[in-house]
């Protein structure tokens, strides 16, 4: 049993005996399926705070011969599978956290010689009879105990892209390169690795890294396929939580949800719902792993358009992105489109893959992002309609017509550019940043399906005492047409399980004038 060689499974004892555990074990069965296949390299990426050292973690107790894992495994789901002990501490295991590695070592030129070192040693001690010397590099030590014992190996490193994300200098990064390639394009070690398994933030990076790692196939944030139920907690176990610690399980999606992967349409961040179980409330838990300049830095930069769609997502909306540009890199951004792809892959972003389009998921990421426009000179406008839309929020309550429509033709005319002002959805997301404020009190939703068409947006209050509001919107008509096609095709029909009171709301604005009209009725 080592450190990095043989792991034991103390670190998965401490996961299974924490106060919430998620029991993510049915990951075992989808790579179970790939050992010993053509497909049997991943390279699996998520953002920080979605679980990858402890996946990490969980593979080791499982597959290493270091340890007796079958008493902590016979508990969970996996044990309901069948063979599930047919490779339970059957391997040879290398587990790394390259982060942790080469944030301990005192010269970061010494990255591979320290790391191949810190493991050669640990097997040698195990496999005392094969060889093995301080000479060895990690690929040769490998063959070395294959030929001797015939027993094959399973390679798990955690946070793989460390020296990207940490831009190291380019004689580290090279040494970097040789050993991938060294492990991953060398025919002559394939037959000894039945596993790789590699976790980090940003998917391999195309070009020069690529080359050295084209055996793998990767599941990220923008394709994550059969692994998606392991990117991040699922509905069903973010509800199971909240029934089992009584939380709110509507206010814990609104905060935590919106994340998009393949069949999984609502995947949760796991860090933060743990956070707000153990807390027993709801808050922005983002700031205390990571920091809003990170986002800043990117969306600050002088990309054409990069602002206006900015203020589209912030107001709740949806653009457009290709993800297919962007090299994976931290400094290699040619368009808005690969600023846009980073964040996805920070988090910061959510992905529909089904309509090519980009989002901000919930409450807790929009509030990031508000943050790290709040003190720039080009989004002062927005941060304008963000502190006024208390105001809004509580005229709008007390049917001051005037007010809301004027309110609403400021908004319309800070948030959007001549060339997109009459879009519709342009307006939408001018009325989500208007009624910003709102977002504390109630869930808001575009296009509302109803028996007869879409509500344009509906506000449904999560705390008492507040009506739902319906809203539509017209162009170059009025206002009365709007609230007559609210009660017309019976909008209010959608929210029927809601009890207590509505406004409706109608608004028209006039494109060549630019002025807003705005009718309110009680229910």
């Amino acid at each position: 049993m080592g450190v990095f060689f043989n792991p034991s499974n103390r670190l998965m004892k401490q996961d299974v005996q924490s106060k919430i555990y998620i029991d993510k074990s049915l990951l075992i069965k989808e790579l179970n399926a790939l050992i010993n296949t053509n497909d049997n390299f991943l390279c699996v990426s998520r953002p920080r705070r979605f679980g990858k050292s402890m996946a990490s973690n969980m593979l080791a107790a499982y597959y290493s011969k270091g340890c007796d894992s079958k008493d902590i495994f016979s508990k969970l789901k996996i044990s309901k599978e069948e063979n599930w002990q047919e490779n339970l501490n059957a391997f040879n295991v290398i587990q790394m956290d390259l982060n942790g590695f080469y944030h301990s070592i005192k010269n970061p030129d010494d990255l591979i010689p320290e790391m191949t070192k810190a493991i050669v040693s640990e097997m040698k001690a195990e496999i005392y009879d094969a060889g093995l010397d301080e000479n060895d590099t990690l690929p040769s030590a490998i063959m070395k105990a294959y030929n001797k014992t015939g027993e094959t190996f399973i390679l798990i490193f955690d946070e793989y892209d460390v020296l990207v994300r940490e831009k190291a200098k380019p004689s580290i990064f090279e040494s970097y390169l040789d050993f991938l390639s060294s492990l991953f394009k060398n025919n002559n070690i394939k037959a000894a690795i039945s596993l790789a398994y590699l976790t980090g933030i940003l998917p391999i990076v195309r070009d020069r890294i690529q080359s050295k790692m084209n055996e793998f196939d990767e599941y990220s944030m923008t394709n994550a396929r059969s692994l998606a139920p392991f990117a991040g907690f699922t509905e069903e176990e973010v509800r199971s939580l909240c029934n089992e610690h009584n939380l709110d399980f509507e206010e814990c999606k609104r905060w935590y949800d919106g994340y998009k992967l393949g069949k999984e349409s609502h995947i949760y961040s796991p860090k933060s719902v743990v956070t707000a179980v153990k807390d027993g409330e709801f808050d922005d838990y983002w700031t205390q792993t990571g920091s809003y300049e990170a986002l800043k830095d990117y969306i600050l930069m002088n990309f054409e358009g990069i602002k206006d769609d900015v203020i589209t997502m912030i107001g709740g909306g949806k653009i457009d992105v290709n993800i297919h540009s962007y090299l994976n890199t931290m400094n290699d951004f040619h368009s808005k489109d690969d600023v846009f792809t980073y964040l996805i892959h920070l988090g910061y972003l959510a992905y529909d893959r089904s309509i090519k389009q980009c989002y901000i998921p919930n409450v807790e990421v929009r509030s990031q992002w508000i943050l790290s426009i709040k003190n720039s000179t080009d989004y002062a406008k927005v941060m304008e309609l963000v502190n006024d839309s208390k105001n809004l929020l509580q005229h709008t309550l007390d049917s001051d017509t005037d007010y809301v429509a004027q309110s609403l033709t400021n908004a319309h005319m800070r948030s959007t550019n001549p060339l997109t002002y009459n879009n519709e959805a342009s307006f939408q997301s001018a009325i989500g940043l208007a009624y910003f404020y709102a977002t504390a009190q109630y869930t808001i939703i575009k296009e509302l399906p109803t028996g007869k068409g879409y509500a344009d947006v509906a506000f449904i209050p999560f705390v008492p005492n507040l009506p739902a509001i319906i809203i539509e919107l017209k162009n170059n008509k009025s206002a009365q047409s709007a609230l007559k096609q609210i009660k017309e095709r019976k909008y209010d029909d959608a929210l029927s399980n809601y009890r207590g009171n509505m406004l409706f709301v109608g608004i028209n604005y006039d494109e060549n004038t630019k002025k807003h009209e705005c009718i309110i009725e009680k229910i």
